[in-house]
């Protein structure tokens, strides 16, 4: 199997036609500046002096902002340079990321001459009063007018999503979720929402109008949401913001996120928190006292199952007093395991 490697070209706020409550994408992206086709060229050339391997599967992508919101002679002086790579077979194939009320015939048309592969749209909620609340400028029927027509255009899907938004509840977001399958996104990408310096969303927190949701909290979300996509075999490309200087742990020296529920490593709490689910649940079945329990899993999945700091091995021993033992095994499928009850206080 091929390597993937994706190279990220941001046009922060390039064309985006609103300001949403939440977002600033020159702090989230960390570029200050506005793409040229030179420095597109500049960045496709680094990243590919630093991929050595020969078996890769490489992706252009062009980030941040709304890339089709943006005047037809930048999309096309911009993607120009990205086919330029296609045509010399370096590079396999072009993704971007855009609003879902700019996409239309013509848009699809002109992504498709060079040989644009995937679609991603951001969605953020199904809910039009949260979209509205967010300053979004769009409506979830915009969301499944475009996702249809990109499907149907031969583009692969994908969505992305917001966790916290205000006024959003768990209940909004796991109707999002499964409004977005609906849809039959191939990839989704679930974000939690930071709160970002310079945004609308920064006033309303140093007012007390809105209250992010705590690590705790998001993380609880979001298993729900990754349960509801991983069982519709849909691609969870992310969970979580990037980590980077300016998206940091608030308080840090370049961090630009005041508050919210960040964490250098969510997407692992997310998944190890399912994992330490999934081993309880099979404990509490057993009508005996547990005081040791074998889990063998696939070594992809090691560090999950023991999770972030080790913190699963901890609250098996603080909470029921069970030592967990892993054990992996390179036949082993990913995200299968095998659970044995090695020791009990019975005996």
């Amino acid at each position: 199997m091929k390597k993937q490697y994706i190279i990220p070209i941001f046009v922060p706020h390039l064309g985006c036609p609103n300001d949403c409550i939440f977002c600033n994408q020159k702090s989230i992206s960390g570029q200050k500046e506005q793409m040229t086709k030179d420095k597109a060229k500049e960045i496709i050339e680094d990243y590919l002096k630093s991929i050595k391997t020969e078996d890769a599967q490489i992706e252009i992508a062009f980030f941040g902002g709304s890339f089709t919101a943006i005047e037809k002679e930048k999309q096309e002086e911009l993607l120009q340079v990205a086919y330029e790579y296609i045509k010399q077979g370096k590079v396999e194939s072009i993704r971007i990321s855009t609003r879902p009320d700019c996409i239309d015939k013509e848009t699809l048309k002109r992504l498709k001459k060079y040989k644009v592969k995937t679609i991603e749209l951001g969605v953020q909620s199904a809910n039009d009063y949260i979209l509205k609340r967010a300053n979004r400028g769009h409506t979830f029927e915009d969301v499944k007018k475009a996702s249809k027509m990109i499907r149907w255009n031969g583009f692969k899907l994908g969505h992305q999503m917001m966790v916290g938004l205000p006024e959003s509840t768990r209940i909004d977001e796991i109707n999002t979720a499964k409004a977005l399958i609906k849809l039959k996104p191939k990839m989704v990408r679930i974000y939690p929402v930071l709160v970002v310096k310079n945004t609308k969303l920064e006033k309303e927190y140093e007012k007390g109008a809105y209250q992010p949701l705590s690590v705790v909290q998001a993380v609880e979300i979001c298993k729900e949401i990754v349960r509801l996509f991983a069982d519709k075999k849909i691609d969870i490309i992310r969970v979580g913001l990037q980590n980077t200087d300016e998206i940091s742990e608030p308080g840090n020296k370049d961090s630009e996120v005041v508050a919210g529920p960040y964490h250098p490593a969510f997407r692992q709490l997310v998944e190890s928190g399912m994992w330490y689910d999934a081993i309880v649940g099979k404990i509490k079945k057993l009508n005996m006292k547990v005081k040791e329990v074998e889990v063998t899993v696939s070594p992809i999945d090691a560090n999950n199952v023991i999770g972030h700091k080790k913190e699963n091995v901890k609250k098996l021993k603080d909470t029921y007093d069970v030592d967990l033992i892993l054990k992996q095994d390179e036949n082993m499928k990913q995200g299968k395991s095998k659970v044995e009850i090695t020791k009990t206080y019975d005996n």
